[in-house]
């Protein structure tokens, strides 16, 4: 079931939407009925030397049950917002509440019901795969029976269970991944932080750790997602929201997003020969933002790429013209990044320094 639609974010230039959809199938019965996670007017401002403000007023909730991208070049204020909600961390001001607890007045609460997966291994190389598992269930107070029920469950989900002694050292990086993801699941948490899951493993090993993310969400735990791919964050986020600069740049589905890219949807048409005849009724569709003729081919910008293709292949037909390539590209995430930012995604953020920004 998608996140209920919310009410707009407000920031400047920009309103943000928390609307109705979800990009992963998601099983039936998964309810997404409340906010798991509720951010509001968080700021984080570091002073030791001069003003820094590393998250800039940023409010959002996160549904109970989705998979939530959080995006944004290095610099952006992801990891400190994290750092925040995790406890490991206080706003300088605004209020942070996970599940039902706030972050600076309840934090060994906020704790008992997260699971961190960091982004740099903290697996213990010299213990086996299982006794990896059982250490960090004995950290979290789990009784021994629960911890060899748990410890092999968690082995046969990704596929490790035959390797339970073997260890960690002779493992690939994709098996240490996994490992290291679901040993941040053993309690069962209710939200489970993943930072950059998939960050250098070959593209097998990525895919591997996607079907393990989306098995674990089909548990109902809500995930907290950071990455710097986008077409991770474009294959299993419900909803994504940018951070540049420490604020809070657009929040939304990725069909929302991709509609804020003007022109839409990008057709590719190839010919051999042409006829400029036809430029004219490609224009003639109301739908049609753009046309472009470069390089053998027709670039038509569009919102309804999809619906008006026959429309576009009948004006080719009618003035004669072979099509010989044929092809629809979506707007990416990148694409939506630039287009919001007018910078790469790649873009190390400059710190916010200074007295030239609000500090709530």
């Amino acid at each position: 079931m998608p996140p209920p639609a919310q009410e707009s974010i407000k920031t400047p230039g920009l309103s943000l939407m928390a609307t109705e959809g979800s990009m992963g199938e998601k099983r039936p019965d998964q309810e997404k009925s409340r906010s798991i996670i509720r951010i509001e007017h968080l700021s984080k401002v570091f002073s030791a030397h001069q003003v820094v403000v590393a998250v800039d007023d940023v409010s959002f909730d996160v549904m109970q049950g989705e998979i939530f991208g959080l995006l944004g070049p290095n610099g952006a204020g992801k990891s400190t917002l994290i750092r925040i909600l995790t406890t490991l961390m206080m706003p300088t001001s605004g209020r942070a509440i996970v599940d039902v607890y706030d972050v600076t007045k309840d934090q060994e609460k906020v704790r008992g019901v997260i699971g961190v997966c960091p982004q740099n291994s903290s697996l213990d190389l010299e213990l086996s795969a299982y006794d990896n598992l059982d250490f960090f269930g004995r950290l979290q107070n789990l009784n021994e029976d629960t911890i060899k029920r748990r410890v092999w469950e968690l082995l046969e989900m990704v596929g490790l269970s035959d390797r339970a002694d073997a260890k960690v050292s002779t493992f690939s990086g994709g098996m240490r991944r996994k490992l290291e993801i679901v040993r941040a699941f053993i309690h069962r948490p209710l939200l489970l932080f993943l930072d950059e899951p998939t960050i250098g493993l070959d593209p097998e090993s990525r895919r591997e750790v996607w079907r393990q993310i989306s098995l674990l969400n089909t548990e109902n735990t809500t995930i907290i997602l950071t990455t710097h791919y986008m077409d991770e964050a474009e294959k299993l986020c419900d909803r994504i929201a940018f951070m540049d600069q420490g604020r809070l740049i657009a929040l939304d589905t990725l069909k929302q997003l991709q509609k804020t890219i003007p022109g839409g949807e990008k057709i590719e048409v190839g010919f051999v020969h042409f006829n400029d005849a036809v430029i004219d009724a490609i224009k003639s569709h109301p739908e049609v933002r753009g046309v472009e003729v470069k390089g053998g081919k027709v670039h038509i910008s569009s919102q309804q790429g999809t619906s008006l293709l026959p429309a576009i292949l009948d004006d080719f037909e009618r003035y004669s013209i072979g099509v010989t390539t044929l092809s629809i590209r979506h707007p990416s995430l990148e694409d939506v990044f630039i287009h919001l930012t007018g910078k790469d995604f790649g873009e190390r953020d400059a710190p916010v320094v200074g007295p030239s920004r609000r500090v709530p």
